[in-house]
């Protein structure tokens, strides 16, 4: 009987959080569209452009975003549909405890959660690449640079360059001043009107380089039309935006923040939230469904409509809680690891407490 009941179970929860997610992507989708369909028309975005590239694209992003949210409601539905018809109650009569009757819970969360997990390490970036790109050309406020001007980036421990300005789209750097240091005194200098990634070679072209080598009785003027050559620091390294992290699979989210410590670029904690974060996240499927199953196993009044309210209720605590404990991390006043999974400690942590509280 155990076995049937487990398999009634998360089979439900799988048809309830399908159902639940068709029904929010539409809703996102209907929203997002009425809200961006002046910038679609005014930058000339075609009909099949919008729904082939953008909305294809964003699905995947948007899945990752209210799977919790559905699967709360999935389980709150499911527990409180369980609880008006007495079924906890006669489960419990037959010598289940509460806690058994979670784990079929736990499993689906966890299956659930592997797969979020999977899908935002290594599959999703991909699709966030192309809408992202997407979103660039056809709507308006969507800049999202960190380095604009004046990009100070540190090559090595004796070498610190100043970009003047660098256009992402052709992977140009303008207007470059570089300083060799050899101890506490300045060992050369160069000025580099342009430097130029050339991708297949994997390495900078430097033009029109004017350089000054220090000297015991002054400087040395050298004078370089042009001059290909490797250095520490990689296009990627001075075009951030605030989305990189989100485009990027879980290996090259972390040599993507390795790069930046290296280059001595600054705002190093606000990606690294961002990454423990995107770790972090999939876990509040467990957290929500401990959540739900706590509030849904006592018979409560209101019956269907106060599961529902308090599904979407609690599920917009628990993400505004993210946005307002995210920022600190992002500024370096919490450690960017606790600002990441604090929100989720914290909901387990009350989740838990009202698993203790409810009648065995």
């Amino acid at each position: 009987m155990i076995k049937k009941i487990d398999r009634y179970i998360i089979s439900r929860l799988f048809v309830i959080t399908i159902f639940m997610l068709l029904m929010l992507i539409f809703i996102f989708i209907i929203f997002d569209f009425s809200e961006n369909s002046e910038d679609f028309t005014d930058k000339g975005a075609a009909f099949a452009e919008i729904f082939g590239v953008y909305y294809l694209n964003y699905i995947p992003e948007i899945i990752r975003l209210i799977i919790p949210v559905a699967v709360f409601i999935a389980c709150l539905y499911l527990t409180g549909q369980m609880t008006e018809r007495l079924e906890i109650v006669a489960l419990k009569a037959a010598g289940v405890s509460l806690y058994r009757l979670l784990l079929p819970y736990l499993i689906f969360g966890f299956i659930i959660t592997g797969i979020v997990s999977y899908m935002d390490g290594y599959l999703i970036p991909d699709a966030n690449k192309k809408r992202i790109a997407f979103e660039s050309k056809y709507l308006q406020g969507k800049s999202e640079k960190v380095d604009n001007n004046q990009i100070f980036r540190q090559e090595s421990d004796q070498t610190i360059f100043k970009i003047g300005f660098f256009n992402a789209d052709e992977n140009t750097g303008h207007r470059v001043d570089a300083t060799t240091f050899a101890g506490d005194s300045i060992k050369e200098t160069m000025y580099i009107q342009r430097m130029i990634w050339k991708e297949q070679e994997q390495l900078w072209k430097l033009e029109s380089v004017d350089k000054r080598i220090m000297t015991p009785l002054g400087y040395e003027h050298v004078y370089v039309d042009s001059m290909d050559t490797t250095l520490n620091i990689y296009p990627r390294d001075l075009a951030r935006t605030t989305s990189d992290i989100y485009q990027l699979t879980y290996p090259k989210a972390r040599e993507y923040i390795q790069a930046i410590e290296r280059s001595g670029a600054g705002n190093v904690e606000s990606p690294k939230v961002q990454l423990y974060g995107r770790y972090a996240y999939p876990f509040s499927i467990i957290v929500v469904i401990i959540v739900g199953f706590s509030l849904a196993s006592v018979r409560r009044e209101g019956g269907k409509g106060f599961y529902i309210a308090s599904g979407l209720g609690v599920s917009f605590i628990y993400l505004a809680l993210m946005k307002v404990i995210e920022p600190f991390g992002g500024t370096g006043e919490i450690p960017p690891l606790l600002a990441a999974v604090l929100p989720h400690l914290i909901f387990l942590l009350v989740g838990l407490g009202a698993l203790f509280r409810a009648r065995k």
